[in-house]
């Protein structure tokens, strides 16, 4: 189990190079950026040399005159940068041009708020599914089968910023509550204490249930089918025929089995969930870092939109690495040893 744990840490590394190297391809691809697109808007403004230059001074301070490869090295710490920047390996994450400060100052907040919203939203679709699919696989073609199947459907073919809206509206005509942001007014910008921490659990749900209910519906369709395929399978009409029970039977071997998908999701579910949140963040004012992905890559802040784009990549890459080592541990069937044969 070791030397599998260290064999998969191992690829983590060149997969994530890799995708550190998409992702900056990706955003170079428009034309210009940032700066040049700055001062073609001063040139149509006919603003002062002074201000052009300023601009040139910028470009040449972060390298940006510099050709894509060293500029890709000194991003990621390959190479020295401008006025000793460490690069992205070391935790310095480059200047947002659009806000004029460092990337790390940019999110803060943001940063942690979307994990919680995102992992909250995760541990709300497995707590809703599991006991919904164990229910309707086991309680095939019954009323409460076909109810939780519907429902399954209206979720999978409803826009999550739609959902969104429609609760906006509802709970602001007929309760007077507004739900956007994440926390109550008075905390926005004030350090962190634990009437702000309640305001923010407060205003979870509803985002949660918003950006959960498309995962939950997907992942109880899955979890129905793969449990009706063991429980038609010979190990389990035997165990039946011996006499045990229902509930011990379930929990013993089918549900076991089922999981392995169940959990193999997790890697995917991760990626699925952040960027399903980035409408619904815009549609409900929440001060993830949804919103500001989207002014970043619209403006063509490279520095802020890569470090966002590379964050949601790690997250992807460790939710794949929970779920490889999840299902090593679940399903003694899998083998550890890659190529070894019998």
């Amino acid at each position: 189990m070791f030397s599998y744990l260290i064999h998969r840490l191992l690829i983590m590394i060149p997969t994530l190079l890799v995708i550190s190297v998409l992702v900056f391809v990706i955003i170079q691809l428009p034309p210009g950026d940032f700066l040049s697109n700055q001062m073609d808007e001063l040139k149509a403004q006919g603003e002062s040399a002074a201000a052009l230059a300023k601009i040139e001074f910028y470009r040449e301070l972060y390298s940006l005159d510099k050709p894509l490869i060293q500029q890709y090295a000194i991003w990621m710490g390959f190479m020295p940068g401008p006025e000793g920047y460490a690069g992205m390996l070391q935790g310095e994450w480059g200047m947002s041009f659009e806000h004029n400060l460092p990337v790390s100052e940019v999110i803060g907040d943001r940063m942690a708020l979307t994990m919680l919203l995102n992992f909250s939203t995760i541990i709300f679709i497995y707590i809703v599914a599991f006991p919904i699919g164990v229910y309707s696989a086991t309680r095939q073609y019954s009323v409460g089968d076909y109810g939780f199947t519907f429902i399954g459907y209206i979720g999978l073919a409803t826009p999550n910023f739609l959902l969104g809206l429609v609760l906006l509206y509802y709970f602001n005509v007929y309760f007077g509550i507004s739900i956007g942001g994440l926390m109550d007014p008075e905390y926005l910008d004030q350090p962190w204490s634990w009437g702000k921490v309640q305001s923010i659990v407060e205003h979870l749900a509803v985002p949660v249930i918003v950006i959960g209910t498309a995962g939950t519906a997907a992942m109880i369709r899955k979890l129905r089918a793969n449990l009706l395929d063991e429980l038609q399978k010979q190990y389990v009409v035997t165990a039946r025929a011996k006499g045990l029970g229902t509930t011990r039977l379930l929990i013993k071997y089918p549900i076991r089995m089922a999981l392995n998908p169940f959990v193999a999701d997790i890697g995917n579910l991760i990626p699925s969930v952040v960027s399903g949140s980035v409408i619904v963040s815009a549609v409900l004012s929440l001060p993830t870092v949804g919103p500001t992905l989207l002014d970043a890559l619209r403006s063509q802040d490279q520095y802020l939109a890569g470090s966002f784009l590379m964050f949601l990549a790690l997250l992807t890459v460790v939710g794949v690495f929970i779920s490889d080592l999840l299902l090593a541990m679940l399903d003694p069937r899998i083998r550890l040893g890659g190529g070894t044969g019998r």
